[in-house]
């Protein structure tokens, strides 16, 4: 039933971490994927690595003239979008009371605004039996001191899903999310920290997972697979946490 053979699957920020591993996913189940992210040099990267058929295009989650760029291009190449994945943001760690308006709007515009925007851009690519996932995070469910405006940005997300899970369900498309918790992805290292800071962070998370472990992108891709597909095709609106248990304490 995991099966997205003749599908076109769009993975924003698709070109590293729990991006690329759930492209890699979609494009062994018969999918044809386009991956965007603002980096050329890591597009064309992960493109290689995607293999034949696979297509990157730079695009700007947070820009709203470049997602409707990007839907244009998908339209013409394509002419339909079966499966969004809505996976790509930004995230910078800042005491509540250092935070600048700039690196506020930086985060929403790519979190909340680029997500939002994005889906709604999609839609009309989209026909009956669609599917749209979200990356969230845990962070939107649990305390994340120095990440207020970005769990507040997932936060939001998780809201979204629920809203438009009883809005588009009638158009017979489906969207749901998953929420991560600490997965080893590049991100820590585009913190901008020193180095001994974000070992002290993931140190810190390590300490808590009763896993004793960081998850891995393709477990998060195992289960963007699973809502993607029919395997789920009785959730709606849900928000399904891949955390490897670090919620619970």
């Amino acid at each position: 039933m995991q099966n997205l053979t003749g599908k076109i699957a769009l993975i924003t920020g698709g070109n590293s971490g729990i991006g690329l591993a759930t492209a890699k996913l979609f494009k062994q189940r018969g999918a044809t994927v386009v991956i965007t992210g603002r980096d050329a040099s890591s597009l064309d990267k992960a493109v290689t690595e995607l293999g034949e058929g696979a297509v990157a295009l730079q695009s700007d989650a947070g820009d709203l003239a470049q997602i409707d760029a990007l839907m244009g291009e998908i339209k013409q190449r394509f002419g339909r979008l079966d499966v969004l994945f809505a996976n790509a943001a930004v995230a910078e760690p800042v005491p509540f009371e250092l935070v600048t308006e700039a690196q506020f709007d930086q985060q929403v515009s790519v979190n909340f605004k680029g997500t939002f925007f994005t889906i709604q851009k999609a839609l009309p690519l989209m026909a009956n039996g669609g599917n749209i996932v979200v990356t969230t995070s845990l962070s939107n469910r649990k305390g994340a001191p120095n990440f207020s405006v970005y769990a507040g940005a997932k936060a939001g997300l998780r809201s979204l899903v629920q809203t438009l899970g009883l809005e588009l369900i009638g158009r017979g498309i489906r969207i749901n999310a998953i929420s991560p918790g600490p997965i080893r992805t590049p991100m820590y290292q585009r913190f901008g920290l020193p180095a001994v800071a974000t070992d002290a962070i993931q140190e810190r998370i390590l300490n808590k997972a009763p896993t004793g472990r960081f998850g891995e992108p393709d477990e998060i891709a195992k289960v963007a697979l699973f809502l993607a597909s029919d395997a789920s095709s009785y959730m709606v609106g849900e928000e399904l946490v891949v955390d490897g248990g670090i919620g619970l304490v």
